[in-house]
């Protein structure tokens, strides 16, 4: 037997600093905890892919690996994209036994990230009363994604904010600039941007671009490899190994 590999599935970009960032996280976590084996693999545009790394970690005498979403929401790349991924090298690798861990979101430790990013773009403490935060995702068709932003934005609006409003990459409006553009109408003092996204790219750009053309004026980085966030992957990775119905104190 050996111990169990944590497999991170990220969904790949065309822009370099997305693979870049998504293997400076991987690091984080393997330097979080020593000895555990921890791969990265995409969906899509970069290499290398889901199937190749569980066929080689299955050529290696690897006997359990826990696949682990790096999705901040449960939409359609959660739900159908890499379950269809995993049937298939399940039916092709019978002796690998595969557990698909839950998406990062939404968690304490996001938040924590978010207040990480914005408080190095500038924000002290002191400037929420008269700040609102724009919560920029890459947004979703999907009803159950939508809401847990929402809930986000609900959530971060009882730490201190005058106001948080969710924003919107792709798939729905409003877009980061109308939102910021609204709420200077409304009278707000300062408006700061926070992507809740986790590595740069197509999207995160659109949402800077917007930022900026609608004059916020701060604008935090994409939570990246953030130490909370390198926590929140292996507490997923140990959520995912735990039997159904124990505890993780057991």
């Amino acid at each position: 037997m050996t111990h169990p590999t944590l497999l991170v599935i990220a969904h790949g970009s065309r822009d370099p600093r997305h693979a870049a960032t998504v293997h400076a996280l991987t690091e984080r976590v393997r330097a979080e905890r020593p000895g555990l084996r921890v791969e990265t693999a995409f969906l899509e545009f970069n290499a290398p892919s889901v199937p190749r790394v569980l066929e080689r970690l299955a050529a290696q005498g690897a006997d359990e690996v826990v696949a682990l979403p790096l999705l901040l929401t449960r939409a359609f790349h959660a739900k159908t994209d890499i379950p269809s991924v995993l049937r298939a090298a399940r039916a092709r690798l019978p002796r690998l036994h595969i557990r698909q861990a839950d998406v990062l979101g939404p968690s304490p430790l996001l938040n924590a990230t978010l207040g990480r990013r914005l408080r190095e773009a500038g924000v002290r403490p002191g400037d929420l009363p008269r700040t609102a935060l724009v919560l920029a995702s890459a947004g979703s068709s999907d009803p159950e994604a939508i809401a847990v932003i929402a809930e986000i934005a609900r959530e971060l609006r009882h730490t201190g904010w005058c106001a948080v409003r969710p924003a919107f990459a792709s798939a729905l409006l409003p877009r980061t600039e109308d939102v910021v553009r609204e709420l200077r109408a409304e009278g707000v003092e300062r408006v700061a941007v926070a992507p809740y996204v986790i590595a740069p790219g197509r999207l995160p750009d659109r949402i800077a671009a917007g930022a900026e053309a609608a004059g916020a004026d701060v604008l935090a980085d994409v939570l990246g490899p953030a130490p909370e966030l390198a926590r929140l992957l292996l507490n997923r990775f140990d959520e995912a190994r735990v039997p159904v119905g124990a505890s993780l104190s057991a």
